[in-house]
């Protein structure tokens, strides 16, 4: 009997996904699997799908198939957080460190995956309290400043020492999944995400301390918005979740291999290369 009774579906909100889904559907109408998609984003698309609610989606899933790009994988991530259900992210546009396959790949890595015959990836998050609410971000937790409203004036303590006072337009605490994302654009570093660290970095840094910091996984993070700053943008994952304020403090910790991405060969060098351009750089020899 193969591994999948369930295909759990999580699709882009913009980019055309009828072609993947209709994939999907018929290789596991010649199985016997279940095929289910999130109510919401299921029923704009006539398909076959069974339409459910988030946590029944989460449940019965034996393989969630995020149909999309990178915000789209972070949102099944962040959805099935916690659980050792596997993520196959499917590109359907720009390429990104997190899908693995095109849609033309869908039948093989199906049936690859239902055969057992993949490994998974497993990627570290940073959660924090917010407003009375747990957040949960793949690639960043950021204090981002309002424009007009002052710089991003914060305080660093790891492990409960303060170590550091940045001032800059944001403070960026990422995971080594997210080190390729904002942190990496704020001159942070490229890290595997295999290494379980925790990522410090300014952007923009106004200071004269401006590097950033790596830090152990079972480290926590404080960080303490200090009287000279502005109001600030609480960004998870890029989306604004909340907003702190002089005197507003904030712990960061880590969650290690709180998501399983599904990898069937390529690797995380492969994928930097062509993303990040780097054959642009100095050649060797």
């Amino acid at each position: 009997m193969g591994m999948v009774g369930t295909v759990g579906l999580v699709l882009h909100p913009k980019r055309d996904s009828r072609v993947a889904i209709d994939t999907i559907v018929r290789w596991a109408a010649g199985r016997g699997v279940t095929v289910a998609g999130l109510r919401e984003e299921v029923g704009r698309i006539d398909c076959s799908a069974v339409a459910v609610d988030a946590g029944t989606l989460v449940r019965q899933a034996d393989l969630l198939v995020s149909l999309g790009g990178d915000g789209t994988m972070l949102r099944t991530m962040r959805l099935i957080a916690g659980r050792s259900t596997p993520v196959l992210g499917v590109n359907l546009g720009k390429l990104g460190f997190l899908a693995e396959i095109d849609v033309a790949e869908l039948p093989a890595t199906l049936s690859a995956i239902d055969a057992h015959r993949y490994s998974v990836e497993p990627r570290l998050a940073v959660r924090c309290e917010l407003g009375g609410a747990r957040v949960t971000a793949f690639n960043d937790i950021a204090l981002v400043r309002i424009p007009g409203e002052g710089m991003a004036a914060v305080t660093v303590s790891p492990a409960g020492q303060p170590f550091v006072s940045y001032a800059a337009d944001a403070v960026i605490v990422a995971t080594s999944t997210g080190s390729t994302a904002y942190s990496f654009s704020a001159g942070g570093p490229v890290v595997s995400p295999r290494v379980e660290a925790v990522l410090v970095v300014p952007a923009a840094a106004h200071s004269s301390f401006n590097r950033a910091l790596v830090l152990p996984a079972d480290e926590e993070v404080t960080l303490q918005v200090l009287p000279a700053s502005g109001r600030l943008a609480v960004e998870v994952d890029g989306v604004v979740a909340g907003h702190l304020v002089a005197g507003d403090r904030l712990t960061v910790s880590a969650v290690p291999g709180a998501a399983k991405v599904v990898r069937l060969g390529t690797t995380f060098y492969e994928r930097a290369r062509r993303k990040l351009r780097v054959d642009g750089s100095a050649e060797l020899g």
